[in-house]
């Protein structure tokens, strides 16, 4: 069982005193609005051993949700938002939801959005900042990317906190991955140093599906739809030749929870290779000759690589940094198939193999219907969240519901796939492949 050991309380810039204009707008004879007491929990371990334990020892997270009294009164609140990282499935359907909760539910109407991420708070850049309302954000969930725009990289957190005191801005809005979690951490206890009352909110964001005590991103769903189509394709590409060979590269740089959940979607996938899974290449048990054998008995096959699988096999080679500080990858994909290629030209077996990368069409496309959903409640959740007072946190999906997470407990760590879990050994099931592991 895992140990979630952690601290789960939520820090609040002070005690909420305003009803909330959920409660004040419900007319005498309508249901009473739905509140979430702060006394609500949502365990964060569904997992118990079969022993006596005392409940006030069991771990739980605040549940999501709106509150009877909030802190900012809305009349006089300016918030802000931006996104941060790479593109992904659903920013236009999180940015539309916060800023319509903000203005039809809270009475908010001073909302600005920040422009290109983290760089659009620094004045050097002169990004200009975006007035949002329900006419600026009118279809936006129709359309790929973010209407702010985004960037790669750190900035200065004492400029990001200027900029924010300057805007007088009172909740501050950040979606991003992990990166931008420990930036979001970083700017606001630059805000409690300064003695602010200004609320950090984050928006966990990742198609890889690798943030901590996430159980579920948002944008996942739609990468999977469009993973089973590259998938389609390939299975086509390699059965419609002699020998053929289908080769997709999916994002997860350290975790594979897309090239997992895609291959059991769509069932046309003979290997799964993941970063969770190191294995060799070469040998009388490595992936080369066990896809050999395939080729040999069955005629085609299809293989699905991670984008961070692999990275083993390129122990030689010195590690660079991207602008956000992540280590680079090595192009797992473009090794492997020049290694089938090499591999099968030393013995004169002839292949037609395709290589398939869709990794930045899945990333730049709208949400479909199930991303959309949950990115509204994400987004209403976060905002009841900040409206609240609350600080620190982001907003999670756990067991089932909506929670609040605080920062500290997720921030620079990652969530992986468990080789022994059900996920995984359903994918060795349903492919029948090998374990290559290192010799």
């Amino acid at each position: 069982m895992k140990n979630f050991n952690f601290n789960t309380d939520i820090p609040t810039l002070g005690k909420p005193k305003i009803i909330s204009p959920l409660k004040r707008h419900t007319k005498a004879k309508e249901l009473v609005k739905k509140f979430v007491s702060d006394e609500a929990r949502i365990i964060v371990d569904v997992q118990i051993n079969h022993q006596r334990i005392n409940p006030d020892n069991i771990n739980s997270f605040d549940q999501a949700g709106p509150r009877e009294k909030i802190y900012f009164d809305p009349s006089k609140l300016k918030c802000v938002i931006a996104t941060c990282g790479g593109l992904c499935p659903g920013l236009n359907d999180i940015i539309r939801s916060i800023v319509l909760e903000l203005h039809h539910i809270y009475n908010v109407k001073a909302i600005y959005g920040i422009k290109h991420g983290l760089q659009g708070f620094i004045p050097e850049f002169e990004h200009e900042v975006m007035d949002l309302n329900p006419d600026s954000v009118y279809g936006i969930q129709n359309t790929g990317g973010s209407i702010l725009g985004s960037s790669r990289g750190t900035q200065d957190i004492g400029m990001i906190v200027d900029c924010l005191e300057r805007m007088s801005a009172g909740i501050l809005f950040l979606v991003g991955g992990d990166g931008t979690l420990m930036a979001s951490k970083k700017i606001a206890e630059e805000i409690e140093n300064r003695n602010l009352k200004i609320s950090v909110i984050g928006i966990p964001k990742t198609i890889d599906n690798d943030i901590y005590l996430v159980s579920r991103s948002f944008g996942f769903d739609t990468a999977v739809d469009v993973a089973t189509l590259a998938i389609k394709g390939a299975h086509n590409e390699a059965v419609a030749y002699p020998n053929g060979i289908g080769l997709i590269k999916l994002m997860g740089r350290h975790s594979g929870f897309l090239a997992a959940t895609a291959a059991l979607a769509q069932q046309d996938a003979n290997f799964v290779l993941i970063p969770e899974v190191d294995f060799c290449l070469n040998g009388k048990t490595g992936f080369l000759q066990a896809l050999e054998n395939r080729i040999i008995h069955r005629k085609h096959a299809v293989i699905i690589v991670a984008e961070g699988a692999g990275q083993n096999l390129f122990n030689d080679k010195l590690k660079e940094f991207d602008p956000s500080g992540n280590v680079v990858l090595q192009d797992i994909g473009l090794f492997l198939k020049d290694k089938i290629s090499q591999w099968f030209n030393a013995k004169n077996i002839p292949i037609s193999l395709k290589y398939i990368d869709p990794s930045y069409i899945i990333r730049s496309l709208p949400a479909n219907a199930n991303d959309s959903v949950f990115c509204g409640f994400l987004g209403r959740d976060a905002v009841h969240a900040g409206m609240a007072g609350k600080t620190k946190l982001l907003i999670s999906y756990w067991n089932n519901h909506y929670v609040h997470v605080p920062m500290d407990a997720s921030a620079g760590k990652r969530k992986n796939m468990d080789p022994q879990g059900r996920l995984w050994q359903s994918v060795l099931e349903a492919t029948g492949q090998d374990d290559f592991f290192i010799d």
